[in-house]
């Protein structure tokens, strides 16, 4: 079988093309499920020669233990692509998070990869039961808890995805990926084990774990956010019910974020007025994931600082010298950046 029928091999510009040449509007949606896959590759290789033939574009993790997915298909195909996945026995009457914008541009094409986990959480799964994970709640059941006093809300999200936008009263760990979230929430919470804990991600699939482990781990009383802030927020707009979600849902993909209030509970990094607008930063060689308003986009030109603005005015020949020798602001701090270490005013990390 050509490797070339098993990846795409389009340029990000051809990509970028092609995608703003359709007429026809996409619906974007995730979905996972915990499964055993015995042949991890082989299922990867039969799911993207099906779904490339219905157009499908985003970005999916297979392992021996389920699939992970976040894609977008086109509208007309969407049932087609329905009936693709219900016909595999063990995705069968899966739950398909739509988006909220579930027509804006979220995916340049269909990425596949086979990994270890679905979601790297470093826990040993042959310790527990994955299978014996926390309550489903609906949006009014949430509500309702959220109302109660005593009530624990968790945010199993990364900081950079909780910076704009979280539940009311919710705990937001500082920290940057899943893996180390785990045990710091253990540890904030060891002595709330007969509490309700509340657990809330994007769509649900790191609460699936993350409840299971906490209620083998001792805790009683332990919930998540059926469908996670996607599911909560169509249900409150179905059936009318107070949103206590506020600001943005971050989302993987190249909107970064869709609306779920109008709050905005984040600040721009650099002038530290009300923003949530998230963006990576311009300078390729930096790339960090930040906030900024419409103003310092304007003054910086979409960079994180005036180092990363300089830097890309220069030749290509003379930032490709310089790329070697240059610390930007996100070779020190990986993917996240930490408002509480930017100066109000002109962004200047120290």
């Amino acid at each position: 079988m050509s490797s070339r029928k098993l990846s795409n091999f389009l340029s990000p510009e051809e990509l970028r093309a092609r995608l703003e040449a359709e007429t026809e509007p996409r619906i974007t949606f995730s979905f996972y499920r915990y499964a055993n896959i015995a042949e991890p590759e082989l299922f990867r290789n039969e799911c993207y020669l099906r779904w490339s033939e219905l157009d499908v574009f985003g970005r999916v993790y297979v392992a021996t233990e389920g699939i992970n997915g976040q894609v977008s298909v086109p509208a007309s195909k969407f049932d087609s692509f329905k009936a693709a996945l219900y016909s595999v026995d063990f995705m069968k009457g899966m739950r398909l998070n739509i988006a909220i914008e579930a027509e804006a541009e979220s995916f340049l094409k269909l990425k596949i990869k086979v990994r270890p986990k679905i979601v790297a959480d470093g826990l040993n799964d042959d310790t527990f039961d994955v299978t014996k994970r926390g309550r489903h709640l609906t949006a009014l059941e949430v509500n309702k808890l959220l109302d109660q006093k005593d009530t624990i809300v968790v945010d199993m999200r990364n900081h950079y995805e909780s910076e704009v936008g979280y539940f009311e009263g919710a705990i937001r760990p500082d920290i940057t990926n899943f893996r180390d979230l785990l045990p710091v929430v253990e540890e904030m919470l060891e002595d709330k084990k007969e509490q309700n804990i509340v657990m809330y991600c994007t769509g649900g699939i790191r609460c699936e774990k993350a409840s299971a482990y906490y209620l083998h781990r001792g805790f009683e009383n332990v919930a998540m956010v059926d469908g996670g802030i996607i599911e909560y927020a169509r249900q409150c707009e179905a059936l009318g019910l107070e949103s206590k979600y506020l600001g943005k849902n971050f989302v993987f993909d190249e909107r970064l974020g869709e609306r779920i209030s109008e709050h905005v509970v984040s600040h721009c990094h650099q002038c530290g007025n009300p923003s949530d607008r998230q963006l990576d930063c311009a300078n390729e060689a930096c790339h960090i994931l930040f906030v900024q308003c419409e103003a310092c986009a304007e003054k910086f030109e979409d960079c994180c600082s005036t180092q990363c603005k300089d830097f890309i005015q220069l030749p290509e020949e003379e930032q490709r010298k310089l790329k070697i020798t240059t610390l930007f602001n996100g070779q020190k701090f990986g993917k996240a950046l930490r408002a509480s270490m930017v100066r109000a005013g002109e962004a200047e990390l120290k």
